[in-house]
């Protein structure tokens, strides 16, 4: 008789229901205001919301109980996928423009994010390549440059709509794969430093990333512009004190905070409950990496262990940047806050990641 393999990792399963409930609720919460306002329905983000969690939970599931060792041979007609679709979106009168960004494709209010799934197809891809017993990434031309150069083209495409957060969160979790799999330490310095300069330039480049620069360290001097964001962010967050001002019961939410559904979520979360129900909520987000690099540590082969890096990666990165954000620690970057944020291709891409990492956690000793 055939063994079967364990269930998954229950913690890590708690963490991503708990997670997307607190989503939810906070959708609802958060978005009641600006959706009774623009659309004459309170419930219409949650309810948009509540469509594209099923979606993504069929995904989880679907996921979660595919062999992970799958996605090893589909990897690069994923990534080519992934590619054409970022290609596609550049096309005027395919691609779709919302919020100054040609960033979608779909009809009406009904789209998908190409660039949210190149984050996943890049780890995909990239654990498969780093993995291969013959692959010496030790080498900075033969074993370095070559993933570099691919992600470098999966950026381009992204800032080209632009789309800066995203291809953040695509490079920090690539690169954290990259380091993983065992790039050497000087190599990386100066990556990081030509890194640097190029962020530096992507942002003088466009006087717009300047503003918000200039905003995160002094957003008093543009009260009414670039320090908009962060400094109505903040006023959130101040009065919600230890135990929050009660759900639902959030002042910033009347159109004080810009879009607070989605980017700035967190703000009201912290408004309503508190620096205990932000903490909570970062104390899910911390056992879920948790959980995934105990995962990545103890599968027994290169591949798994990549992949499981990844998807934390990708996770925690973006965590961290809508965090940081919302707490005036970023300049604003427009990344929602995994689980929490309204969004359908967020969304639903992170729970279909999450399901490869529940599969995973049946492999782990």
């Amino acid at each position: 008789m055939k063994q079967s393999r364990p269930a998954p990792d229950l913690w890590l399963f708690v963490c991503i229901l708990s997670l997307l409930a607190i989503g939810m609720v906070m959708v609802y919460s958060a978005g009641a205001v600006l959706a009774f306002h623009e659309y004459g329905d309170s419930y219409y983000f949650v309810k948009r919301q509540l469509l594209f969690a099923g979606l993504g939970l069929v995904a989880m599931y679907f996921t979660a109980r595919t062999d992970y060792r799958i996605w090893q041979k589909y990897a690069k007609v994923v990534l080519l996928i992934c590619l054409a679709l970022l290609v596609a979106v550049l096309i005027p009168g395919i691609g779709v423009v919302r919020g100054g960004a040609r960033s979608w494709l779909g009809i009406s209010s009904f789209g998908i994010q190409p660039s949210e799934f190149m984050k996943l197809g890049m780890i995909l891809f990239l654990a498969r390549w780093l993995s291969r017993p013959d692959y010496d990434i030790s080498s900075f031309t033969r074993g370095l440059l070559p993933p570099l150069g691919l992600m470098g083209l999966a950026f381009g495409l992204i800032m080209l709509q632009p789309d800066l957060g995203t291809g953040t969160v695509m490079m920090g979790a690539s690169m954290l794969i990259v380091f993983t799999a065992g790039a050497r330490m000087k190599h990386l310095g100066l990556l990081a430093l030509s890194g640097a300069a190029g962020f530096a330039a992507l942002i003088a480049a466009a006087p717009y990333r300047l503003q918000r620069i200039t905003a995160f360290l002094d957003p008093w001097s543009d009260p009414l512009g670039a320090g908009y964001q962060i400094i109505q962010s903040l006023y959130a967050i101040g009065p919600g004190g230890l135990a929050g001002l009660g759900l639902g019961m959030s002042r910033q939410k009347y159109s004080y905070v810009p879009e607070p559904q989605t980017d700035f979520i967190f703000s009201i979360l912290a408004e309503e409950l508190g620096f205990i129900g932000g903490m909570a909520v970062l104390g899910l987000f911390l056992v879920l990496v948790w959980r995934g690099m105990r995962v990545a540590i103890t599968i027994p082969d290169t591949y798994g262990s990549l992949l499981a890096v990844g998807i934390v990666a990708m996770v925690a990165v973006q965590v961290v940047i809508n965090i940081g954000v919302v707490i005036g620690l970023m300049p604003v970057t427009g990344i929602t806050l995994p689980l929490i944020s309204y969004g359908g291709s967020s969304l639903t891409l992170m729970l279909t990641a999450l399901g490869i990492l529940l599969n995973l956690s049946r492999y782990a000793r």
